[in-house]
């Protein structure tokens, strides 16, 4: 893998986790007004013009093995969402956020290094940095009593997360184009509209809860397409612990927009997630 191709991917996983984490955001303003699964469901249904649109550019060689890898990946990804919104609906953020996007970070790193070449020292101590920046930057104030039921939601919930990550990033390579992307929003809208059809979940979303889901679903669908294309330039063991930086940004529109404050531990999982994107391109 040339140096070029290896930078290049990085910085496509950085800034998926930059977009994911600002859908993230608006997806999470948007479950305050509306069902969780309504806006989940209706946001990725809004971001499918971005994804022709990026179709066009980007192309690919359209295969079986790709849409249905990316598929599987799809569901996984649903119901790591659904997963999350429940725990975060019992008000235990402190606890939930920081188990569930280390234990996404940590299972495509552990896949990566059993089923691609080791990457360098310094690469891996960069991913090792960015699982720990996760950790640090999702830490939020209040005290949160650990609930055995809770970690064991929020370690699914990361699971399914880490499972989209490494599926994702193994659907295909360079050739394969979005086509893998396809298949992740085939699979899990098809999963939404099923899970909303048993549990009998009205789709509606009005007001300033629609216009928040309108923005999460592109931003999540380009962050699916950044993703896949950082996977298949680069090390799933370096790349899916970069693209799972997503609190970062989060943190820091929470910071902004909420006009919350940071913590010194947050202060120093932002400084640690900087090193980490410095170790891996070195």
């Amino acid at each position: 893998m040339c140096y070029n191709s290896w930078v290049l991917s990085i910085v496509l996983a950085a800034t998926s986790a930059l977009v994911w984490g600002t859908g993230d955001f608006s997806g999470g303003r948007a479950s305050r007004r509306a069902d969780a699964l309504a806006v989940t469901v209706v946001s990725q249904l809004a971001g499918l013009p971005v994804l022709a649109i990026c179709l066009l550019f980007v192309g690919g060689a359209p295969s079986v093995g790709a849409l249905a890898w990316g598929a599987v990946a799809g569901v996984a990804g649903f119901v790591g969402i659904v997963l999350l919104y429940r725990g975060l609906a019992q008000g235990a953020m402190a606890l939930f956020a920081p188990v569930t996007a280390v234990t996404a970070a940590v299972v495509p790193l552990v896949v990566g290094l059993f089923v691609e070449r080791v990457p360098s020292p310094l690469a891996l101590a960069g991913a090792v940095c960015a699982v720990a920046a996760i950790g640090l930057v999702s830490l939020s104030g209040g005290h949160t009593r650990v609930n055995p039921r809770l970690v064991l939601l929020a370690l699914a919930s990361g699971a399914m997360f880490g499972i989209f990550f490494t599926l994702l990033g193994r659907a295909g390579g360079v050739e394969a184009g979005l086509w893998p992307v396809i298949g992740v929003r085939a699979g899990s809208i098809a999963a939404g509209l099923i899970i909303a059809a048993r549990l009998r979940t009205s789709l509606r979303v009005t007001g300033p809860a629609l216009r928040w889901t309108l923005v999460a679903g592109p931003l999540d669908i380009l962050a699916n397409v950044l993703y896949a294309l950082a996977a298949a330039r680069g090390a799933l063991s370096v790349v899916a612990p970069i693209s799972a930086l997503y609190p970062v940004s989060t943190v820091l529109l929470a910071l902004t927009v909420d006009r919350e404050r940071l913590r010194p531990v947050q202060f120093a999982g932002l400084g640690l997630a900087a090193t980490a994107l410095v170790l891996v391109v070195t």
